[in-house]
């Protein structure tokens, strides 16, 4: 898919930010620009949302997941459920609490 986006002068600060943020983080403009997109739709979700949003889960295997997370006495997080049933691989875990703005998925630790 390709996109155009037209800014005027006006808006040349925000592309310098978007293309410093893109050398720090060795991304293309187009990534920066589609990765502060998705934080501003998705940050306020709970990682369920985000991951149904993804495709990386299904409606099906989420209720299956919450259930699972309502019955466990340990108080387990969403994320960490869903990988242990195998439900969810750990990159799409890391990428949905990378997009709520978490940083802790190092340990799969996924957050409701």
């Amino acid at each position: 898919m390709q996109t155009t986006i037209y800014f005027s002068e006006g808006d040349s600060y925000l592309m310098e930010q978007v293309d410093i943020k893109g050398r720090r983080e060795r991304k293309s403009r187009s990534a920066v620009i589609l990765s502060i997109l998705e934080e501003f739709f998705e940050r306020d979700k709970r990682i369920g949302q985000i991951l149904l949003d993804m495709g990386a889960v299904s409606h099906k295997d989420l209720a299956k997941g919450l259930e699972l997370q309502k019955k466990d006495a340990a108080g387990k997080r969403l994320g960490q459920i869903l990988l242990e049933e195998k439900l969810v691989d750990q990159e799409a875990v890391d990428r949905a609490l990378l997009i709520q703005g978490r940083n802790d998925s190092t340990n799969g630790d996924g957050v409701v």
